[in-house]
C-alpha cells in the first residue's frame, strides 16, 4: 500500500496542497513538533495527520500512534491513514487496538504482511493453528517464497503435529546461502521439538559447519548435543566458535554450565518458542542492516509470543539506540532479568544510554555498582572510563583506565584500546611522556590500528618530534583508511606544520571532499590556501567553517582571520588541542 504522499487516492489531491501550505509555515511546523497528543489544539484531520508524520519522523511512536488514530477517527475510510495507524499501534505494542485495525486493514489490503502476521500470531496463541496458517499464507507477497511466512507456516504445521508437512514447507526455501541458513537452523529446531533427534543432529551439524561464528547456531547446537549425552561435542563446538569470535556471555556461561555437568534447556522447546525464534532472527538481522522500523516490528512480534526473551529485548534496545530513543532503550534493558548471562553487558549498555541522555552521574552509579560486585572485570571499568572521557572528565577517566589496565596480567592484541584510551586522557591532561608510553604500548599490541598511528604520528608532528617516523605513521593510517577524512586531514595538516604547503593543500582539499561538514577541516584548508597566496579562497573556507557551527574557540579565531587574515590570528596552541580532540574522539 502506498502512502498518502504518492497521490494514489483522489481525496488526497486537495489535502496535499493544504499540507504543503502547512509545511511552508515554519512557526506552525515548530509548534506541532513541540506538542503532544494530550496538549495539542490540532483536532482536525490534517492537523493530526501532520502531527503524526512529524512524531513518526522523530521516532516518537507513542505520540505518532495517537495522532494517526485521531486522524483515522476523522476519516475512517482512508486506507492510507488506516495502514499507518495500524503500523504505529503495532510498533508501540498496543496489541488490542492494533488487532482491531489489522482486521479492518486486511479487508482492503488482503496481503498486508504485518496485519496478517499479527492476526496469525493471535490465532496461534489461541490454539487455532489452521487459522494461523491461513493468515501466514495470506502474508506472502509476490510469486517468490517469503522466508518469514514460510518459516512461520512450518512452525504452525509442527504445532498441529504435521511434522512431515513442516519439513516439506521448509524445503520450499531457496538454496541461496542466506535462505539455506534458515532452512538448516529451523529444520534442526523443529526436528528437536518433534523428537526426531537424529535429523536434528544432522541439521545442526550442517548449520554449524556453514555458520560456526553465528551465536544462535552454536548455542542451539551445544544445548542439543549436551542433552543427547554428547557433551564433548558440545564443548568442542563452543570452543571452536569462541576461537573464531569475540567473547560472548551466553557462550561463556553455557560452556561453564556444560563443563560443570549441567544439562541446559534447548533454545526452542515448543512451537510457540520456535515461532518467536523466526521473528527474532529476521528482526535482529533487519536491525543490523539499518531497517529499524521493520526490525522493531518483528522483534515486538517475537516478544508477543515469548515475553521472557532477553536476546530479543537486547536487539530491540539496539534498534532504539540507533533511533536515538534512549529512554526506550533503557526500558528494553530493564526487561532483561539479572539471572540472564546478558545482564552485566546490558547494565554497561544501559550506562551508555544514560550518558547519551546526559545523566552522567546515574551512568556512573550503575557502573560503580557493577565494579563493586565484579572487581576483577575489566569491562565496566573500561566503560566508565570511556563515558567520562567523552565528557572531558579526563582525570577521572584516567583513574578507571588505570584500574582496568592493572587487571591485565599479560596484555594481548585485544587490550590495545585500553592503552590507547588512557593515552588520549594523558595527552588531554598534558602529560605527554605518559601518553606517548601508552600509545607506543597500544601500537606494540596492534601495529596496524589506524587510530593509534594517526594520533601518535600527528602528536609527534605537532611537537616537531620524530618527524620521519611520524609521517610514516600518518601515511600508513591513510593507506589503511583512505576515505577517512580525519586521517587525510591529519596528513594535510602535518604537511602544513612542516611547511610543505603544496602537499598540504592537496591533502586538505581531499579531506574537505570527504568531510565537507567538518568546521575544523574547512578551517585547515583555509589556512593552507592563505599560505600559498590564495587569499580569497582562504576566506571562503573560513566562512564555510563558520557556517558549520564550530566550537567557541574556533569561532573566535575564525572571526579574527576573516577580519584581518591568518597572521593576525592568535591562540594557535589552543586550536591545535581542540583539533586533536575533535579528530580522535570522532572515531
Amino acid at each position: 500500500m502506498k502512502t498518502p504522499d504518492s497521490g494514489r487516492m483522489g481525496k488526497w489531491a486537495l489535502r496535499s496542497v493544504l499540507l504543503i501550505a502547512i509545511l511552508a509555515a515554519p512557526t506552525a511546523y515548530s509548534e506541532v513538533v513541540a506538542t503532544k497528543p494530550e496538549t495539542t489544539g490540532a483536532q482536525t484531520l490534517l492537523g493530526n495527520y501532520l502531527a503524526g508524520r512529524i512524531a513518526r519522523h522523530n521516532n516518537d511512536i507513542e505520540a505518532a500512534a495517537k495522532f494517526y488514530t485521531r486522524a483515522l477517527a476523522a476519516d475512517p475510510t482512508n486506507e492510507a491513514i488506516l495502514e499507518q495507524a495500524f503500523l504505529l499501534e503495532a510498533r508501540a505494542g498496543h496489541w488490542e487496538r492494533a488487532t482491531e485495525l489489522a482486521k479492518e486493514l486486511v479487508k482492503v489490503e488482503p496481503s498486508h504482511r504485518f496485519a496478517q502476521f499479527l492476526l496469525a500470531i493471535n490465532a496461534f496463541k489461541a490454539g487455532d493453528y489452521k487459522k494461523a496458517e491461513e493468515h501466514f499464507s495470506e502474508a506472502r507477497q509476490g510469486p517468490t517464497v517469503d522466508p518469514t511466512s514460510t518459516l512461520a507456516r512450518a512452525w504452525t504445521q509442527e504445532a498441529q503435529g504435521e511434522h512431515s508437512e513442516a519439513f516439506d514447507t521448509l524445503d520450499a526455501l531457496s538454496t541461496a546461502n542466506w535462505a539455506n541458513f534458515y532452512l538448516l537452523y529451523h529444520r534442526a529446531l523443529i526436528a528437536d521439538v518433534a523428537g526426531r533427534h537424529q535429523l536434528a543432529s544432522k541439521s545442526y551439524d550442517a548449520a554449524f559447519k556453514r555458520n560456526p561464528r553465528t551465536l544462535r547456531v552454536v548455542d542451539a547446537y551445544a544445548r542439543h548435543a549436551a542433552r543427547g549425552n554428547r557433551k564433548d561435542l558440545a564443548i568442542a563446538a563452543l570452543k571452536l566458535h569462541m576461537a573464531k569470535t569475540l567473547p560472548h556471555p551466553i557462550t561463556e556461561a553455557l560452556l561453564k554450565d556444560i563443563e560443570n555437568g549441567g544439562t541446559p534447556e534447548l533454545v526452542v522447546s515448543n512451537p510457540s518458542e520456535g515461532l518467536a525464534e523466526v521473528f527474532y532472527g529476521i528482526g535482529s538481522v533487519a536491525v543490523g542492516e539499518g531497517n529499524l522500523e521493520t526490525g522493531t516490528q518483528y522483534l515486538k512480534f517475537a516478544l508477543l509470543l515469548k515475553p521472557d526473551f532477553p536476546l530479543a529485548e537486547v536487539a530491540l534496545a539496539e534498534a532504539y539506540s540507533e533511533a536515538e530513543k534512549y529512554e526506550d532503550e533503557i526500558a528494553a534493558f530493564e526487561n532483561v532479568p539479572e539471572s540472564s548471562p546478558l545482564w552485566l553487558n546490558v547494565q554497561i549498555q544501559k550506562a551508555f544510554a544514560l550518558a547519551s541522555l546526559e545523566r552522567i552521574d546515574d551512568a556512573k552509579a550503575v557502573l560503580e555498582k557493577i565494579i563493586a560486585e565484579n572487581p576483577d572485570d575489566i569491562r565496566p571499568l573500561d566503560a566508565l572510563g570511556s563515558i567520562l572521557r567523552s565528557k572531558e572528565r579526563h582525570e577521572e577517566a584516567r583513574e578507571y583506565y588505570t584500574r582496568a589496565i592493572d587487571l591485565v596480567d599479560k596484555p594481548t592484541q585485544r587490550n590495545w584500546a585500553l592503552y590507547y584510551a588512557r593515552g588520549v586522557t594523558n595527552e588531554r591532561l598534558k602529560d605527554w611522556p605518559a601518553a606517548e608510553a601508552d600509545f607506543k604500548k597500544a601500537l606494540e599490541l596492534n601495529p596496524d590500528e589506524s587510530l593509534i598511528l594517526n594520533y601518535l604520528g600527528y602528536s609527534w608532528v605537532d611537537q616537531g618530534m620524530n618527524l620521519d617516523q611520524a609521517m610514516d605513521y600518518i601515511r600508513k593510517a591513510v593507506s589503511l583508511k583512505p576515505d577517512d577524512g580525519y586521517y587525510v586531514d591529519s596528513l594535510g595538516w602535518a604537511y602544513y606544520r612542516l611547511g610543505k604547503m603544496p602537499q598540504a593543500v592537496e591533502q586538505l582539499e581531499r579531506a574537505v571532499e570527504l568531510r565537507p561538514d567538518d568546521p575544523i577541516i574547512n578551517d585547515h584548508l583555509g589556512d593552507a590556501y592563505w599560505r600559498v597566496g590564495r587569499t580569497l579562497e582562504a576566506k571562503y573556507q573560513w566562512y564555510q567553517s563558520m557556517s558549520l557551527e564550530p566550537e567557541d574557540d574556533l569561532k573566535e579565531m575564525l572571526t579574527k582571520k576573516i577580519a584581518s587574515g591568518l597572521d593576525a590570528a592568535t591562540a594557535t596552541d589552543s586550536k591545535s588541542e581542540m583539533v586533536e580532540a575533535k579528530r580522535n574522539t570522532s572515531h
